[in-house]
């Protein structure tokens, strides 16, 4: 590589130097061309303050780790906790239900009486389920023909425990002239659907220490009668639907 007299000149080259060169650069060669020790000594002080901090960090994960755990555990328990006492709907069941007038006079009567026999069941485990009152009434093809309040004091149904409501609870119901000509000829056909409504307000309690706010729960039974003016077989013993308003 030529280089230019100028540079030469800069570089204080003699012209008579034995790395002279007029085609290349000159290059110094150090430590009879091995690479410069670029390694740092640390000192005591230093390796200390590295223990130090090492140290620290191996404690802040063990308390972070100790801290995790012991949320773990509390969170279990809670959710175990909640599992076991979380309240249940109360549980309505039809037993029987019937309208004998229906196959017993020759014509629509002024009233007639309903036998059925119903069970509330409060399935849970130390919760108490307070009812202010029950309130009944009956649905012909979703038309209120009857409903007068079951029990009007309040009372409380302890856990693990079965409260049967029967006929003499029930109130008369009213028939007119059209609803017995549709019903004589429903049971003509073997099939007279009704629907017994069961209202009420309640509130739950957990061991005496946890009281939930009011709710206003509805039980639908579907009581579809035969040519006999009682339930069907099939329905007995089954649940009603529950729900909250």
């Amino acid at each position: 590589m030529y280089v230019h007299p100028k540079i030469q000149h800069i570089l204080h080259i003699p012209k008579n130097h034995a790395m002279y060169r007029p085609d290349h650069l000159p290059i110094h060669h150090v430590n009879n061309g091995q690479r410069p020790n670029l390694q740092r000594h640390h000192t005591a002080r230093y390796y200390a303050h590295r223990v130090k901090e090492s140290l620290t960090t191996r404690v802040s994960k063990f308390i972070c780790t100790i801290f995790l755990f012991l949320f773990f555990v509390a969170g279990l328990i809670t959710f175990i906790v909640w599992l076991s006492l979380r309240p249940h709907r109360p549980r309505f069941h039809i037993q029987e239900f019937s309208i004998p007038t229906l196959v017993q006079s020759s014509g629509p009567p002024e009233s007639a009486m309903v036998n059925y026999n119903l069970t509330i069941r409060n399935s849970n485990h130390k919760v108490t389920i307070h009812y202010n009152s029950i309130h009944a009434a009956v649905y012909y093809r979703d038309q209120l023909v009857g409903g007068v309040p079951l029990i009007t004091d309040e009372f409380d149904q302890i856990s693990k425990t079965t409260k049967v409501l029967n006929s003499a609870d029930l109130p008369l119901l009213t028939i007119n002239t059209q609803r017995w000509v549709e019903m004589q000829r429903d049971i003509a056909a073997g099939s007279v659907p009704f629907r017994l409504e069961i209202i009420s307000v309640i509130k739950l309690q957990i061991q005496h220490w946890w009281d939930s706010k009011t709710h206003k729960m509805h039980a639908n039974c579907i009581v579809t009668l035969g040519s006999d003016a009682s339930i069907l077989p099939n329905l007995k013993n089954s649940r009603c639907n529950v729900y909250f308003t």
